[in-house]
């Protein structure tokens, strides 16, 4: 039975020290920003150049090469 008590006291005090981290990050201002997170999935584009936009867009057709074939 005192094992439980034990177990009560570690269990209050885990509780109270999330509790404490919790207020911190709240008074430091860890919270705060509520306009980032909903733009954020855009900030990660790369910026492509024109050059590979116009290599990408008249791709180069591929010579077929029949050379091997015999009559």
């Amino acid at each position: 039975m005192n094992i439980l008590y034990f177990l009560i006291g570690c269990s209050v005090l885990v509780a109270l020290v999330f509790l404490g981290a919790f207020f911190w990050a709240l008074k430091t201002g860890q919270h705060d920003d509520v306009y980032t997170p909903s733009v954020r999935m855009l900030f990660d584009d790369e910026v492509i150049n024109a050059e590979a936009v116009e290599s990408s867009k008249n791709p180069q057709t591929a010579k077929s090469d029949t050379n091997h074939i015999s009559d």
